[in-house]
């Protein structure tokens, strides 16, 4: 799972009014995205692509 010592990698793309987020796990590849508005703040939207990625890694990890 995504700890703090993890690398994280964020790709930002403007899609009209909007940001896709990017939450990329180095480790694993395993990606989420998430979109908000253009005019969020940058960390915010970091935030909310490092919380789901963490959800995403640790279903992944209960699956086995």
């Amino acid at each position: 799972m995504a700890s703090d010592d993890d690398e994280v990698l964020f790709e930002f793309t403007v899609v009209g009014a909007a940001v896709r987020v990017a939450a990329i796990d180095a480790a694993t590849g395993i990606e989420v995205t998430v979109i908000g508005p253009a005019g969020a703040a940058q960390a915010d939207l970091q935030r909310l692509a490092l919380g789901k990625l963490r959800a995403r890694l640790a279903r992944s990890l209960a699956a086995g």
